[in-house]
């Protein structure tokens, strides 16, 4: 156990390090405003007439970097500070969450998988872990097979979490790309404005990657207890 938390000690240093710099890339290019003078809500709106997609809302949420794309009820939920803000952050923050609107509509095969994983991971996240734990528990305490299958049931529920963060990485970055050539294309952002988006993109894609290396060392890490521990 002390490896394991070790490790998780690594993985939160290492995301605490890059949420810090994405905050602190977000304070600095919300400092560069737009030349153009739309707020995140207009890029959003923009972004949607652009690709031909009606019947998608864009509202203000609150909370700080709560942006998100909701399918369910086809929203666009653009927080507080780049709902209303008119500078190079809200602008890439916008067009990237258009960006999952984008996929939805033309059915993006990663999104439609990611979308279909949630009800499952939804139960998997929250109890695979304690499983895992019981299950060697039972068997380090009793010897009995049983505790062996319960950790392996919790292995299963574990990949299936850890599966959802890896397919989360190719529908998050293909949502920036889409942002960004859009922004480009249309000529939307000057080129310090454009720099500015891009960089901002790039730092809320490396949060998405630590958490996903993450699970990925979490699982391994719990599959040589199991495994590791039924060969002894």
């Amino acid at each position: 156990m002390i490896g394991y938390y070790i490790l998780l000690g690594i993985i939160a240093l290492v995301s605490w390090a890059v949420s810090a710099k994405l905050q602190s890339k977000f304070e600095y290019y919300s400092k560069v405003h737009l030349r153009n003078g739309m707020s995140g809500a207009e890029i959003a709106e923009k972004m949607l007439a652009d690709h031909g997609i009606s019947g998608v809302r864009v509202i203000s949420t609150s909370g700080r970097l709560t942006d998100h794309y909701n399918p369910s009820d086809k929203t666009v939920n653009l927080s507080e500070a780049v709902y209303s803000e008119r500078n190079a952050a809200a602008a890439a923050v916008a067009a990237h969450e258009v960006g999952h609107a984008v996929q939805h509509a033309q059915a993006y095969q990663w999104l439609t998988m990611r979308s279909k994983m949630v009800p499952m991971v939804n139960v998997a996240a929250p109890i695979s872990q304690w499983l895992i734990i019981i299950g060697l528990v039972l068997g380090a305490a009793a010897g009995i097979g049983a505790g062996f299958y319960v950790a392996v049931a919790g292995l299963v529920l574990m990949t299936i979490a850890t599966i959802f963060s890896v397919v989360t990485l190719p529908v998050e970055y293909d949502a920036s790309n889409r942002a960004l050539a859009w922004l480009k294309n249309k000529n939307m952002l000057s080129q310090q404005e454009y720099a500015g988006a891009e960089d901002s993109l790039k730092w809320a894609a490396r949060t998405y990657l630590v958490a996903a290396l993450g699970a990925v060392a979490s699982l391994l890490y719990w599959a040589m207890q199991v495994f590791g521990g039924r060969r002894n």
